[in-house]
C-alpha cells in the first residue's frame, strides 16, 4: 500500500495522467512518470490454449441507438403505424430477408453482410432497464445490472483475470480523452489517447529540451540494486509509461494505411486502430466511441448520417485489416447502451427505450441474423421485450475470441450466442 492506495491502483491513476500528453500541466505529467516498472511490450509472453493473437475492438454507439431504424422491420405494418413520419419507406429499405432490412444509408454494412463479415444480433438488452443514459451505459460497462462492480468494468476484469499479475499499460487502448469504465481495471492495464503526439513525455510546458530530459529521466530512474520496493516501484512505473508511449508512436510511424477511411472523428479513430495493429502491438482490446445517437428531435437525417459513418467507417477498417493480412486476428463489435422507443415522438423524433441490436463484424464472425426480432406488439409500457442478455454475448466473446472464462468475469454462466465461428 502506498499513501493509502493499492500498487495497482497508483499504476492506474498514473497512466492516465500521463496518456493526457500535452495537455497535462507539466507536474501532474512528472507525478504519473514517477509511478512504475519498465518492461518491453515485445516481451509479452502467450498462455498455453489461448488465442493470444486475436484482438477485440469495441465501438461504442453513445446516446442510445434507433435500432428500429437500422434494423428495419419493413413487413410488419405495426412499424408504419407507430412511426408514420420517421419509418422507412418500404421501397427504400436494403432488404436481408422477407422480413428485415437495413437503412438504405447502410449500403457498405450490406456489402460487409454479403461478404459473409457482419453478424448481427437482435433484441439485445437486460432485465429492468434504464433509460438512464448514465446508469444504462454504467451497466453495459460493468456488466453488472446490480451495480456490484462500478469500479471496475468488464473488459478490466478480462484483463485482471486473464494475467493478474501482468501491469502491461497497453494491453487495452481507448481511442478518445476519457478511460471508459468498461476498460478499467485493478492493473491499469490500459490507457487513453487521442492522438500519438500527445501521447508522449512533455515534461516543460513549452515542450523545450524534452528529448534532453527524457534522456535524463530514463538514466535517473534506471534500476538500482538493493533499493527500498516503494522506490523501485516508483521507478518501473514511470519507465512502463515511457516505454508504452514510445511503442504506441512507433507503432504508428511504421504504418500509413490501406484502405481510405471517411473523413470523419470515428473514421479517424478507427484508422489509428489500423495503425496500431499493423505496428505490431501487443493490445488485447482497443475502444471506439461514436456520438450522437441521442435523437430526441428531428432524428431524420442526423440518424441517416450516422448510420452512413457507422458502415463506411467499420468496412474501411475491414479493407485496410485485410491489406496487412490482419483481419483474420480482428473482431469489431458495435453496441449502444439502449434502443428508442417504438412510436416517434410529436418532436420528429424518438424517446429512450430498451431493447436493440448488436454488430459483429470481421472474417471470423457467423454472418446473418441472430436471436429472434422483437415483438412490436407486445410490448412493455411502450418498449421492445429483450430476447438476448448483452452478457450472452459479452460471454461469447470472452470464451470464443480472448479465451477466457465467462463466469469467472461475469459472473454467472450466461447463455452463448453463436455468433462467432
Amino acid at each position: 500500500m502506498i499513501s493509502g492506495m493499492t500498487r495497482r491502483e497508483f499504476i492506474r491513476k498514473g497512466l492516465t495522467i500521463v496518456a493526457m500528453g500535452a495537455t497535462a500541466p507539466s507536474f501532474l505529467t512528472r507525478t504519473a512518470l514517477a509511478m512504475g516498472h519498465p518492461f518491453d511490450l515485445a516481451q509479452v509472453t502467450s498462455r498455453p490454449g489461448v488465442p493470444d493473437d486475436h484482438v477485440l475492438v469495441v465501438v461504442q454507439m453513445g446516446g442510445g441507438n434507433d435500432g428500429l431504424n437500422t434494423l428495419v422491420p419493413f413487413a410488419d405494418d405495426a412499424y408504419y403505424r407507430a412511426r408514420p413520419r420517421l419509418a422507412v419507406p418500404r421501397g427504400q429499405v436494403i432488404r436481408l430477408n422477407d422480413e428485415l432490412g437495413l437503412h438504405p444509408r447502410m449500403t457498405a454494412f450490406k456489402e460487409l453482410y454479403d461478404r459473409g463479415a457482419a453478424a448481427i444480433i437482435q433484441g439485445v438488452g437486460y432485465p429492468n432497464p434504464s433509460r438512464s443514459h448514465f446508469k444504462s451505459m454504467e451497466i453495459w460497462q460493468s456488466a453488472d445490472p446490480d451495480g456490484r462492480t462500478l469500479r471496475v468494468g468488464w473488459i478490466g476484469r478480462y484483463f485482471d483475470s486473464k494475467c493478474p499479475t501482468c501491469e502491461v499499460p497497453a494491453a487495452g487502448v481507448n481511442v478518445g480523452p476519457t478511460m471508459p469504465l468498461a476498460m478499467r481495471s485493478d492493473g491499469g492495464q490500459a490507457v487513453s489517447l487521442e492522438t500519438p503526439e500527445a501521447f508522449q513525455w512533455m515534461p516543460s510546458l513549452d515542450g523545450s529540451g524534452a528529448r534532453e530530459e527524457l534522456e535524463l529521466f530514463k538514466i535517473l530512474n534506471a534500476p538500482a540494486p538493493n533499493e527500498p520496493g516503494t522506490i523501485d516501484f516508483l521507478r518501473h512505473t514511470a519507465m512502463n509509461a515511457v516505454v508504452a508511449s514510445e511503442q504506441v508512436r512507433d507503432a504508428v510511424r511504421r504504418y500509413r494505411g490501406g484502405a481510405d477511411y471517411p473523413n470523419t472523428r470515428f473514421g479517424a479513430s478507427l484508422r489509428l486502430i489500423a495503425q496500431m495493429i499493423a505496428g505490431g502491438l501487443p493490445t488485447k482490446v482497443y475502444y471506439a466511441h461514436m456520438t450522437g445517437f441521442d435523437t430526441h428531435a428531428a432524428q431524420q437525417g442526423a440518424h441517416d448520417a450516422l448510420l452512413e459513418q457507422l458502415s463506411a467507417g467499420v468496412a474501411a477498417f475491414l479493407r485496410d485489416l485485410e491489406a496487412q493480412g490482419n483481419a483474420e486476428r480482428v473482431l469489431v463489435v458495435a453496441f449502444s447502451e439502449f434502443g428508442r422507443r417504438v412510436a416517434e415522438n410529436g418532436s420528429g423524433g424518438t424517446d429512450h427505450g430498451t431493447a436493440a441490436p448488436m454488430f459483429a463484424f470481421g472474417p471470423r464472425v457467423r454472418p446473418g441474423l441472430h436471436g429472434r426480432h422483437p415483438s412490436l406488439t407486445d410490448l412493455a409500457d411502450g418498449d421492445l421485450r429483450h430476447h438476448v442478455d448483452f452478457r450472452s454475448v459479452y460471454a461469447t466473446i470472452l470464451e470464443r475470441w480472448l479465451g477466457a472464462d465467462p463466469a469467472a468475469i461475469l459472473g454467472a454462466p450466461f447463455e452463448r450466442v453463436p455468433f462467432l465461428a
